[in-house]
């Protein structure tokens, strides 16, 4: 069952004190289960504030220690399974405060955005998540003006160390594409659908199909194919297994469908490919079982 995060202290006093550039300051726990990160307009730090918190995501386990960092872009949603209760410092800043950042930054608002990164440390934003939450526990006696200091000082600081690439359209980040291709490379024998992988990466499935491309120059189906006839071709190299049996593990629906794949992507038949490793030879371009 999932388990939403639980948020301390009053809404009231946030609100009272929201900044006019849009800064939000949470403290947030919760009990150990499935946690989701809901894709919001803002972009948002958390900033792990326990006890050592073990979990784990779609591709793999972790151990968070305090002052361990997550960086989520607008609009980036994500999905993981904490082991342990949890406390962190949540962070949201507004496009509106990156833009006005970037402006006194002497940079394109319009090109103001933030790369994604998990687990990481950064003493600078650690210093200012700490002060921002002990602004707030207090009460906020520093008021707008101090608040909005260090959001800016926060912003500046994220724009000139994380910032998203530009010079070309922004495809996944390094973080995502490993994600997302380690995932496929450990469910080729299932099904693998775009709703599924897009979870993965933490974006929409439009979203994913658009930026898969512009990072790997193939769509997200031609990619899974690709890997697919590789985990064939290697597998029949290999041997001691039938073509039937080598498609449903490399996840093929059949036999046939292997055999459409592998002509179109290799050009030759699985079985040139398994004869070929039999004789030694490596399969030539074009040729036909």
């Amino acid at each position: 069952m999932d388990r939403q995060m639980q948020t301390t202290g009053t809404r009231e006093s946030i609100d009272a004190v929201r900044p006019r550039l849009g800064l939000h300051v949470d403290f947030h726990t919760a009990e150990a289960g499935v946690m989701e990160l809901e894709s919001v307009p803002d972009h948002r730090l958390k900033i792990h504030a326990g006890t050592p918190l073990r979990g784990a995501c779609r591709v793999h386990r972790f151990v968070y220690t305090q002052g361990d960092i997550d960086l989520f872009p607008a609009g980036m949603s994500d999905v993981w399974e904490n082991q342990d209760a949890s406390a962190s410092v949540l962070v949201r800043l507004s496009p509106a405060l990156l833009r006005r950042a970037a402006e006194d930054m002497g940079r394109d608002p319009d090109r103001a955005g933030l790369e994604p990164r998990h687990q990481f440390r950064d003493p600078q934003i650690e210093h200012i998540a700490w002060a921002l939450d002990a602004d707030r526990r207090a009460g906020h006696p520093g008021g707008l003006l101090y608040t909005e200091c260090l959001g800016l000082a926060l912003s500046v600081h994220l724009l000139g160390r994380y910032p998203a690439p530009f010079g070309r359209e922004r495809g996944l980040s390094k973080p995502q594409l490993r994600r997302v291709t380690e995932y496929i490379e450990e469910h080729l024998d299932q099904n693998l659908s775009l709703a599924r992988l897009a979870g993965v990466a933490g974006v929409s499935a439009s979203h994913l199909k658009t930026l898969f491309k512009r990072s790997t120059g193939l769509p997200v189906h031609g990619y899974v194919v690709q890997r697919r006839v590789e985990r064939a071709r290697m597998l029949l190299q290999r041997g001691g297994m039938s073509a039937g049996e080598v498609a449903l593990e490399a996840g093929f629906s059949h036999q046939s469908h292997m055999a459409r794949c592998m002509r179109r992507v290799l050009g030759v038949t699985p079985s040139v490919v398994a004869r070929d490793a039999r004789t030694g030879s490596p399969p030539r371009e074009g040729q036909r079982g």
